[in-house]
């Protein structure tokens, strides 16, 4: 069994911090069945050298998802997966990402940067959220 692993990308624009950037990339992996029970996260060395961050960011991201059960140090070994996120409705993500693909390829097709299909889906999405609770 081929080992895969997990890679981070940091968002500078985001205004997200890049430890939380890395702790949201581990949980929608662990959501979305990307990483599964046993797997291994990179190393703080791995990361570092690929996003040229500091090693206390990576530190700081991986000791909240321990203190959340999530992930386990094992020393001389690395950090390991310990549970998933991921629920009943993962049969449905194939289908609708699929549908979300689509979607993609009309915004490109009528003119929409990445910059704009972002924020029309950011409104959108919060929009949809408010109305569910009203």
């Amino acid at each position: 069994m081929g080992l895969k692993m997990i890679e981070f990308h940091l968002d500078g624009r985001s205004g997200v911090s890049p430890y939380q950037q890395i702790v949201q990339q581990v949980k929608n992996g662990l959501r979305l069945g990307l990483l599964r029970e046993g797997d291994q996260l990179p190393t703080v060395k791995d990361v570092v050298g690929q996003l040229a961050i500091n090693p206390n960011t990576v530190l700081k991201a991986y000791r909240e998802l321990e203190h959340e059960d999530l992930v386990a140090a094992r020393p001389g070994r690395g950090t390991f997966v310990t549970r998933t996120l991921t629920d009943h409705s993962l049969a449905a993500h194939a289908p609708l990402r699929r549908d979300l693909q689509q979607w993609l390829l009309k915004a490109r097709k009528a003119g929409l940067d990445d910059d704009s299909i972002e924020a029309l889906f950011a409104t959108t999405f919060r929009s949809g959220a408010q109305e569910e609770i009203a």
